[in-house]
């Protein structure tokens, strides 16, 4: 087993970040201080939001949104089921139903044909194909928003999107977790619909340890959800009084700190991971039985997130994540399609075939080491182990 291990991410941080969350360290306020505000100010003049509400995560994030959109019990939302589990473990937090759209072959963002007519179908109370409502937990009924997610910093097709979420007057909830700094016809992901949200785990574009952020440009939205994430204190309640029933979803000053220099690097991260990219790109765009993530001409900047091959359908991945793991590289398989997970069977019904691009991804995507601090060497030596155990991993 060789001891050349790269590792599966790595954030970026400089000795800036360090000194900033010292200096919150000698004060006395570790939470909702001048950082967090400062955090939300950078965010808001980046993207251009009125609004930028700092929370403990970007799953929190999206629970706030699915609050403020109103959505309930037994409420329709439609989404993809390749994204990571958040995105509808949100909307059961709510009692809310998933209905879920399969994706395009090539981004793996929701397909913006078969939203329609999804939309269309439920809009007119008809009958719907049965893949398209779970087949226990919910009735027919018009649907009530849209969360549309950015899958592996790339923007879905917000010209569809937005034009289907206007004609069936549906809140659209952008998940922008994993886009932050992508553009779709040089438009800011995060920006098309009423809300949005990005997040700063460890491996993202700028991390906060844990946190994220939701952008908008309402501000009764804006001010509902500050009360919430502060367990529902109202401007003007008092220390014990909430009026309303909120969550601790408070981001800290340690981690404000941290995310408000990080936005002042966001350029020059969002560089280096494209040029980790176009190493990856440069060493296995010809490699046999490898397919690269194809980018959408509408997608006017790549956010990368993730280097996600996907693997000729002969490849046995778990076999090549295996050989990769004892030549000292790390792999991860993007996403197990989210209908297929355990409890969504349980609770809603769904079986293997229902969404067959999404199972398909899910199937055969591997994601390679990846950071902003890779070097070349690591990114040769990662491209180098792949060729060499693919003819090894083949199906016999």
């Amino acid at each position: 087993m060789t001891t050349n291990r790269v590792p599966m991410s790595s954030p970026d941080i400089t000795e800036a970040e360090r000194q900033a969350v010292m200096e919150v360290l000698v004060t006395t306020v570790l939470s909702m201080g001048e950082k967090t505000q400062a955090f939300e100010e950078a965010v808001c003049k980046f993207s251009g939001s009125a609004h930028a509400i700092a929370v403990s995560s970007g799953t929190s994030g999206l629970h706030l949104c699915v609050r403020a959109a109103g959505i309930g019990a037994g409420d329709l939302v439609l989404t993809t089921p390749f994204s990571f589990i958040a995105s509808s473990n949100v909307l059961l937090y709510e009692n809310a139903v998933p209905v879920f759209v399969d994706v395009d072959m090539d981004t793996g963002n929701i397909d913006p044909t078969r939203l329609a007519q999804v939309a269309e179908q439920l809009a007119k109370g008809g009958k719907v194909a049965e893949t398209w409502l779970p087949r226990k937990g919910a009735s027919a009924k018009k649907p009530k928003a849209i969360l549309a997610v950015d899958v592996f910093g790339q923007p879905a097709d917000y010209d569809a999107v937005t034009a289907i979420a206007k004609e069936h007057d549906l809140v659209l909830i952008e998940d922008s977790c994993e886009a932050l700094g992508a553009e779709f016809k040089g438009k800011l992901a995060g920006r098309f619909g009423q809300m949005g949200v990005y997040a700063f785990y460890p491996n993202k574009q700028i991390t906060t340890g844990e946190g994220g952020v939701v952008v908008t440009d309402d501000s009764v939205a804006a001010d509902f959800m500050r009360a919430l994430r502060n367990q529902g204190r109202a401007p003007g309640d008092s220390w014990l009084r909430h009026t309303h029933l909120g969550y601790n979803y408070r981001l800290t000053e340690l981690s404000a700190a941290l995310g408000r220099v990080q936005m002042e690097r966001l350029g020059e991260l969002l560089t280096k991971r494209e040029q980790v990219a176009a190493w990856y790109k440069q060493r296995l765009q010809d490699v046999n039985l490898v397919e690269l993530q194809p980018l959408a001409a509408n997608t006017t900047r790549m956010s990368w997130f993730v280097y996600v091959i996907r693997l000729a359908p002969q490849v046995s991945r778990d076999r090549l994540a295996q050989l990769l793991a004892e030549a000292g590289i790390p792999t991860r398989p993007y996403f197990a399609p989210i209908h297929l997970q355990p409890f969504m069977i349980e609770r809603f019904g769904y079986r293997t075939g229902d969404f067959p691009i999404a199972e398909d991804l899910g199937r055969r995507g591997l994601a390679l080491p990846f950071s902003s601090v890779m070097i070349e060497d690591q990114v040769d030596l990662v491209c180098r182990q792949l060729q060499s155990a693919i003819p090894k991993a083949l199906d016999k």
